[in-house]
């Protein structure tokens, strides 16, 4: 029960602390000049908060990730910013990931659905790959994807190198976004959130997922052969 106790903490602390007040871009937006502020006179402690709060939203699958990545880019530029997200992201999804595999997994099976089975072949075979392409292309969820490197054998250490790897660059194109917001509230208008969904950013995307898949494919031609 170690894993539950510890998100559940987590995610106590996340609401006690009122973090879950600003997961909404009307928030964001009218909260700039204090959350700023904050960081500015908080130094370490700043990105150590925001850190733990990405780590619980996504450990605890709570909605709200793609507005943590804003604010990351929002409050510390978009290489910090996006360095602290992918940490906080990967550090929840090891949380989930280990949760999974305890006394949370009958509970996060039914939660995950039917896109549980989509992913099983995959997995089982070229887990790593797999895993990477899924990071690098949102084709599922994020906390399905985690719940399926679990539920169907991944080792742990693959987990977390793809994880870590694949989610950089999605992170740092909303990272993007999230430092120029500032521009964006004053201007009046909302930021587009369905930027990676756009050729320009897309294409790479599946590009890179195209180059994870290639060992795969020279695996089994060669089986074949």
């Amino acid at each position: 029960m170690l894993p539950l106790l510890v998100i559940a903490a987590a995610a106590a602390a996340f609401f006690a602390l009122g973090f879950h007040r600003y997961l909404s871009f009307d928030v964001l937006r009218d909260s700039r000049a204090m959350l700023l502020d904050l960081v500015a006179r908080h130094g370490v402690i700043a990105p150590l908060l925001f850190i733990l709060a990405y780590v619980v939203v996504t450990a605890a699958s709570l909605p709200g990730a793609l507005i943590m990545t804003l604010t990351g880019g929002f409050l510390f530029g978009t290489i910090i910013g996006g360095i602290y997200t992918v940490i906080g992201a990967t550090l929840g999804a090891i949380a989930l990931f280990v949760a999974a595999q305890t006394a949370l997994g009958d509970a996060l099976r039914a939660k995950a659905g039917g896109a549980l089975a989509k992913l099983e072949a995959g997995f089982r075979e070229d887990a790593f790959n797999y895993l990477i392409v899924l990071r690098l292309v949102p084709i599922f969820p994020f906390f399905v994807v985690n719940l399926a490197a679990a539920f169907l054998g991944t080792p742990l250490p693959k987990f977390i190198i793809a994880t870590f790897i694949g989610i950089i660059p999605g992170t740092m194109v909303y990272s993007s976004v999230g430092s120029g917001l500032g521009a964006v509230f004053d201007a009046g208008v909302t930021p587009n959130l369905g930027i990676i969904f756009s050729w320009p950013v897309l294409g790479p995307l599946i590009g890179l997922a195209v180059l994870a898949l290639l060992p795969v494919a020279y695996k089994r031609l060669k089986r074949g052969a």
